[in-house]
């Protein structure tokens, strides 16, 4: 489990394309916070983990579930769906059916 943990958050960082630094700086820490995370010297707390999902703009679900390759762009694009009405979202699903043949 906890070097899911340290993959996962380099993998989601990765996919916002910011560095260890950038992460460590935006979540207030010192510049090595997420480097002592991602080489095994230590986990984040709750309240840290919560701040990452915040960060990444998912949920505690999304970052655990392996089965989603793109958290961050999956949680963007609900995000949109759930401010649209009925027949957009309609014709968002055919869309979505036809491109997956």
């Amino acid at each position: 489990m906890e070097n899911f943990v340290r993959n996962r958050i380099t993998e989601l960082r990765i996919k916002k394309e910011i560095s260890e630094y950038q992460l460590s700086y935006d979540l207030g820490h010192s510049r090595s916070y997420i480097n002592n995370i991602t080489s095994g010297k230590t986990l984040p707390s709750m309240n840290e983990f919560f701040s990452l999902c915040d960060y990444f703009e998912i949920t505690p679900e999304e970052f655990f579930n392996k089965e989603k390759n793109d958290p961050i762009a999956i949680s963007k694009i609900v995000n949109e769906l759930s401010n649209m009405n009925s027949q957009d979202l309609e014709l968002i699903y055919s869309l979505i059916v036809r491109l997956k043949k």
